[in-house]
This record gives structure tokens, sequence and C-alpha cells, in this order.
């Protein structure tokens, strides 16, 4: 790994959304703010997990070239950056998981695998060797470059509903929120949890995490098999990400999605 910097524009982002969240003191906090944020954290949550990750990054299942723009649109609504980002950065994470390549293995330090490595100048880089088959779309890539609009966008909706409440108590802290959980599943499913497949990292099958992750959690099953459109690999493993893919596939917005072969749930110890 190369040798780190801080990224100063990332670092005050982060602190300035977390005092930001502290403007609820003023603003107060009334039960229909706190449905609203309750969405926004629902809303980004999908976004990423089906967005993000499962079609952007392992492309587990197809849709129309639309469709597909509108994924891209509702993913960066999370404010994890660019779609090419996100899928370069999680792609190049699953190649050298856990080695010493990995931006945020647990193997550095519990902070820096939770939230530090957001901070690396190394980190902001997409490399868009990792994603040629998206960068050729140039409504992606304009997204990309444009990374906040559509997180904007989501606060100035969240405004309009719900005024100052809305934008603090909705917005703010349901991507907070969101945020958190994604840190979470990145460092605790490779600490805590089981290991039904041998696989050359420490990804972890983690019962706790997996709800608030939409099926994230299930995370050594989906090391196993990336391509999956679904991590929860068996009928309790609760993955709310894939039933709403089912959904969006019987009103035919997508197709195709992939299932872990057989011989591979088969291997599960």
């Amino acid at each position: 790994m190369s040798a780190r910097r801080c990224s100063y524009p990332r670092l005050v982002a982060f602190c300035a959304a977390h005092l930001l969240a502290l403007g609820a003191i003023w603003t107060g906090v009334s039960a229909g703010a706190l449905l609203l944020g309750l969405a926004v954290f629902v809303f980004q949550m999908l976004a990423s997990t089906i967005g993000y990750h499962r079609y952007f990054s392992h492309r587990s299942f197809q849709s129309s070239r639309a469709m597909q723009a509108v994924l891209a649109f509702c993913s960066q609504c999370c404010l994890q950056k660019g779609v090419l980002w996100w899928a370069a950065h999680h792609r190049y994470h699953h190649r050298h998981s856990d080695e010493a390549e990995d931006l945020h293995s647990p193997r550095d330090g519990r902070w820096w695998s939770y939230a530090g490595w957001i901070f690396d100048a190394g980190a902001q880089r997409t490399r868009l060797e990792e994603v040629k088959d998206l960068a050729r779309f140039p409504e992606l890539r304009f997204l990309d470059r444009f990374q906040h609009v559509p997180g904007i966008l989501l606060a100035l909706g969240c405004f309009a509903i719900g005024g100052a409440q809305g934008l603090v108590v909705g917005f703010v802290w349901g991507t907070i929120l969101s945020h958190h959980v994604a840190f979470a599943n990145n460092c605790f499913a490779h600490i805590y949890g089981t290991r039904p497949y041998e696989t050359r990292d420490g990804s972890r099958n983690n019962w706790f995490l997996a709800p608030f992750t939409f099926g994230e959690g299930w995370h050594n099953n989906h090391h196993r098999y990336p391509g999956s459109a679904r991590n929860g690999f068996l009928w309790w493993e609760i993955d709310l990400s894939y039933y709403v893919l089912v959904v969006l596939a019987k009103v035919g917005l997508v197709w195709d999605l992939r299932e872990p072969p057989l011989e591979i749930l088969e291997s599960r110890a």
C-alpha cells in the first residue's frame, strides 16, 4: 500500500455533516421528520446495495439502458461518490480482499477499515481500468463527474417536504446512518461471524448486520460467489435487497437475476 496522505476536503465534509446533524437541537425533532429520515435511510440503502453494489460492481442482473441511468442516479443520492468510482473501487477490493492492496481491510486497523480509508487521498482516484464496461456510457461518465448533484437534489426535496427539520433530521440523519451502516459492514463483516465457505479473505456472515444492511451482512456468501443477485443463499438468510429485485423483475424493470450455482450451495460447510 502506498504512503497515506489525508484528503482534507473529504475530512472536512465528513466532520461538517456530523456537525450539521447537531442542528436538530435548534430545528427540533418531530415524528414526521424521523419518518422522513427513515425513508431516506431505506432509499439510500436499497440504492446502494442494488445499484452501486449488485448492479454496477458485480452486474448480477440485467436492465435497460434507461433503468441503468436511473440506478446510477439513485445510487449517487447516497453521496458515496460516483458510480464509476464506487464500482471500480469495489471490484479492486474483491480482487485484493484482505491483502496489502485492499483499501479497507481490518488488517490495517479497525478504524481504518471502518472509515479512515475514505480520507486517504490515494483512494480518491477512479480506477477507470476496472470499469471499462461502464465507462463507455456517456451518461454514467456525466453522472460520475457531477457526483454530488443527485444527493443535493435529494436534500432539496427533503427541505421542500419538511423544511429545516426535513433537511437536518430527514436528509442528514438518514444519510449519516446509511453511511455508518455501510462502514460497519465493510469492517465488521471481515471480523465477526461465521464462515460457511472457504475463501481467501476473512469475509464472514454476520446475522446481526444482515437486516440493517438489507442482506449485505451475508458477506462470506457474497465473497464466495460475488456474481449472485442474492447474498442470502439459504431461505432463512433474509436479504431485503434481493426481495426488491424480485419485485422489480416481476414488473420487467430488471431481469436475468443471477443465482449461486448448485455446486456452491452444496459445498457449504
